[in-house]
């Protein structure tokens, strides 16, 4: 069905009839468990909501790529802590932007930072990224 509205052609779009079992374009994939349910039951414990809440905490401060590479810069410092004062050159922002992506970081739990002085150092976390790894791990079994 076609129409004008507004100067703007419109068009209606009809439902398609859903295929059969027996039609011979649904394979195997189109077929439902034999227990009648429409999906494969859960074969592991899922993510409980507060750990997939820290969990996506921790994947959103890595969606950013400044923030993935001052997390590798850091950690490829000697001894695994580095000054905020050596990071700002690296990724060439400003050192209150650069401050800004450790705060979040350090937010979600993936860094340390420690006040020495007027400088703060930043480390990575013991086991954080370790965390992280096995979740995607898992996930991909």
């Amino acid at each position: 069905m076609r129409g004008k509205m507004g100067g703007m052609t419109t068009i209606a779009l009809e439902p398609t009839p859903a295929r059969s079992a027996s039609s011979p374009t649904s394979g195997p994939a189109s077929a439902a468990p034999a227990s009648g349910a429409c999906c494969a039951p859960l074969v592991r414990e899922a993510t409980d909501p507060a750990a997939a809440a820290d969990l996506a905490r921790s994947f959103k401060a890595l969606s950013d790529a400044t923030r993935v590479r001052l997390l590798s810069i850091v950690a490829a410092h000697d001894g695994g802590e580095a000054c905020v004062c050596d990071l700002t050159e690296p990724v060439g922002l400003s050192q209150p932007t650069v401050s800004h992506h450790l705060k979040i970081l350090v937010d979600a739990g993936l860094l340390a930072r420690e006040q020495r002085g007027k400088w703060a150092y930043y480390s990575v976390v013991p086991g954080s990224l370790d965390r992280l790894g096995a979740l995607l791990s898992e996930a991909a079994r």
